[in-house]
């Protein structure tokens, strides 16, 4: 896969309003012209954005459109005018808007963390929506251990002189979900995940009061399960995508969401924890499975002219 600089006019800025008033923006990869192939939708996690799904974003849209979204409050989207709004339900009406105002039909859902909690939430409003899901180390039941882990650093704004401080920082961190990572891939991660500040410090790209609602349900997320948002998306193809380590998504909970209907298959991404960045080659081996062979053929192409 090929490094964001190399293909910088791979996308297009575009933007959506959401139903009260939010500017939201999204990358969008058009694919080959005249393409009908069904788009892929690409959903970020809790703390993070569009950046993250870039190089796979590069990837699918050899053959197809591919959305990737900056939630409300990451990225360039703009921040919530009420922190409360900071929820997957409102995540998901967002959503429903971007499909009509970017003349989407439907899509292949690939949804990382908060992005497959989305997913399986939109799966019960609007399923007509989802072809298929690619859900990257998430299930119905979320891992206290992570959650609490991840209480421990989101929302607290820190931020760094120069992109090699950001870089030690996030390996500081997270040293243990990454075990095999260099100084450049964390230097890469640290531009995924951050943005250089109006003071010039390196700072988180999200506003900090996502984690206040995040803080506020923290007891109710781990104690809510929500299969019926997974059991929304019977009849169609699934893609589960664990971390070998990952303190989210359990081996139990993954083997559950298995054998709750056909049609569902279980990738383990090796020596990573939350969450796989979808560029191991397991990962993408697996996602490539779904696009080619798992899709029925009466969905590999959209209604009408996707591309």
């Amino acid at each position: 896969m090929t490094g964001e600089k190399a293909a910088t006019k791979s996308w297009r800025d575009s933007f959506w309003r959401s139903e009260d008033g939010l500017e939201l923006h999204y990358r969008d990869y058009p694919g080959p012209e005249g393409s009908r192939a069904i788009p892929a939708l690409c959903i970020p996690g809790l703390s993070r954005n569009a950046r993250d799904f870039h190089d796979l974003a590069l990837h699918l849209a050899h053959d197809r459109r591919v959305i990737v979204v900056d939630l409300r409050g990451r990225g360039d989207s703009e921040y919530a005018k009420v922190g409360s709004t900071y929820n997957p339900l409102q995540y998901a009406q967002d959503l429903q808007r971007l499909f009509v105002l970017a003349d989407l039909d439907r899509a292949v859902f690939i949804g990382s963390s908060l992005g497959g909690l989305v997913t399986m939430i939109l799966a019960m409003l609007d399923p007509a929506r989802i072809a298929a899901a690619i859900l990257n180390d998430i299930g119905p039941v979320i891992g206290r251990a992570g959650l609490e882990r991840i209480s421990g650093y989101v929302g607290q704004g820190r931020s760094y002189p120069t992109w090699m401080h950001a870089a030690w920082a996030l390996q500081d961190m997270h040293q243990d979900t990454y075990p095999d990572w260099k100084l450049e891939d964390w230097l890469a991660e640290a531009k995924r995940a951050m943005e250089l500040g109006n003071n010039g410090r390196i700072t988180f790209d999200y506003d900090m009061r996502v984690a206040e609602t995040f803080q506020q349900g923290l007891a109710d997320a781990a104690e809510t399960e929500i299969w019926n948002g997974f059991d929304a998306l019977k009849g169609k193809p699934v893609l589960i995508l664990r971390g070998e380590h990952s303190d989210i998504l359990t081996g139990a909970t993954a083997r559950d969401m298995v054998s709750r209907f056909d049609g569902v298959e279980l990738v383990t991404v090796p020596r990573v924890g939350h969450l796989p960045t979808l560029s191991e080659p397991a990962a993408v081996e697996a996602i490539d499975r779904l696009f080619d062979e798992r899709l029925p053929l009466a969905i590999k192409a959209g209604p009408g002219d996707q591309g």
